[in-house]
């Protein structure tokens, strides 16, 4: 039951604004603090048609809504008015006759707790929703709690909390298996939101036991931000304490990370990878051999247009002869040896191949020069050391319950690509041979995690 010191206005209906089956208007009580935002509730009539109020208690439905603006309006007719009222604009003391006024909250419909959207009807009594009032306005009522995980706390203007959950159906699968977060660019909020969302993910997933069933990909596109992820926490202060165990999650690192860093130039005399200071305490340093790219070339040429098809072409026709080893093929060991021996170069000069002239030929070797050799960050290399490690062997190994952090952040756009197109298809192609290689303990779900999807994934269409 609703107290009357708990209403904070009644729904307004004018004929210039009237309310609708989505939108509602209502007046403010003096002394009311309500901000954009906020989520209220308000009588709605029952299945009959009408507000019932049996003993002093409101037992109809009740809508719910969330403040999209207020407005304050008086009688005088236009600002000119107050300007004139208040001696042509030179009176800055208490005015001498007050203007009537109020505050109208425009509000849009949410819910409604017994399925009826009818208008809210004029003097309908609004008040502030509580907790449970603000699950059934979002639809978190009908999430079932194995499948809650906190996103959110919601704070109103009254002081009323909620904790906001999403739906693993929707972020796992099978309903959506995605999530988009918007924001402000550059204030690292949405890496920072996306980083909570996870920590809350595992930990729901940790207390029914289930933390097995999901593996997590992260690729680090900005410095080191992600690199310290398994690392203790600065001190949060009590403030923030206090959202963590409202939301009944803990402010703790992420377990069982892994970390792989890529080859630089000077990696392999040094052994020091191509990142951003500092480094993770322990890591696994990535590049790419000839060989680690036979199936993997056209990825390299994703974002160079094509639009006769010859360069895919011949990377088709490069990546069939790589993988079977016949003829000339034999010969081709490094990045090198691709860019000067048959069978796209004979006697130093570039020669026509798979039906492409040498013209075209020639294009080819220009762009897969400028790639792996001129302007490469290093991660290129002629043979990969025992201690360089292969990242798509490593994305085979990928278990439950763990973290993978790849550093992408200081390479070139193409080279981005290429680390970026190779998790994919490893992962998908790990998933299609399952049913081949059943002895294998997969992740029932695999969370992959890339801050501006659209500048690092291939861009021509191609099968991956």
């Amino acid at each position: 039951m609703v107290e009357r010191d708990e209403f904070i206005g009644r729904a307004t209906a004018s004929q210039t604004d009237p309310n609708t089956s989505d939108r509602f208007n209502f007046w403010l009580r003096q002394g009311i603090v309500v901000n954009p935002f906020d989520v209220v509730a308000v009588e709605q009539v029952n299945s009959n048609g009408t507000i019932a109020i049996d003993r002093g208690e409101f037992v109809g439905s009740r809508t719910y809504g969330i403040v999209l603006n207020l407005e304050h309006r008086t009688d005088a007719p236009t600002h000119l008015s107050n300007f004139i009222a208040n001696d042509f604009g030179e009176n800055f003391g208490e005015p001498q006759t007050p203007r009537q006024g109020t505050t109208v909250a425009k509000v849009a419909v949410l819910s409604n707790d017994d399925d009826i959207y009818m208008p809210v009807p004029n003097e309908a009594r609004v008040c502030f929703a509580d907790e449970r009032g603000i699950h059934i306005a979002l639809g978190l009522d009908t999430i079932p709690e194995r499948r809650r995980v906190p996103a959110g706390l919601l704070r109103m203007s009254n002081g009323t909390q909620a904790v906001v959950y999403a739906d693993l159906a929707y972020i796992l699968g099978p309903e959506g298996a995605h999530v988009n977060i918007t924001g402000i660019s550059g204030l690292a909020t949405k890496t920072s939101y996306i980083m909570f969302l996870l920590q809350s993910i595992m930990q729901t997933l940790e207390r029914q036991q289930r933390q097995d069933e999901v593996a997590i990909i992260i690729l680090n596109v900005k410095h080191s931000d992600l690199l310290h992820i398994d690392e203790e926490p600065e001190p949060l202060s009590p403030e923030q304490l206090e959202m963590w165990d409202a939301l009944g999650l803990q402010p703790r690192p992420f377990r069982n990370v892994h970390y792989f860093l890529p080859c630089g130039r000077q990696t392999m005399s040094t052994r020091e990878p191509n990142s951003f200071p500092p480094l993770p305490n322990t890591y696994n340093t990535y590049g790419y051999a000839l060989s680690d790219c036979t199936d993997k070339l056209d990825l390299l040429f994703s974002h160079i247009p094509d639009p006769w098809e010859t360069l895919s072409t011949i990377v088709a026709e490069l990546m069939k002869g790589l993988e079977e080893g016949r003829g000339d093929y034999k010969m081709l060991q490094t990045w090198n040896d691709l860019l000067n021996r048959p069978p796209l170069v004979r006697d130093g000069e570039p020669k026509g191949f798979a039906g492409v002239p040498a013209t075209s030929v020639r294009r080819f070797l220009r762009h897969l020069r400028r790639i792996v050799k001129t302007r490469t960050t290093g991660l290129f290399v002629a043979q990969r050391p025992t201690w360089m490690v292969s990242l798509s062997d490593k994305m085979r190994e990928i278990r439950g319950g763990h973290v993978y952090v790849v550093d992408i952040a200081k390479l070139t756009d193409d080279e981005q690509t290429l680390v970026f197109g190779d998790i994919l298809r490893t992962i998908y192609e790990l998933y299609a041979e399952e049913a081949v290689w059943e002895e294998e303990e997969l992740p029932r779900k695999v969370i992959i995690f890339v801050d501006e999807l659209n500048k690092y994934a291939p861009k021509r269409e191609r099968e991956s």
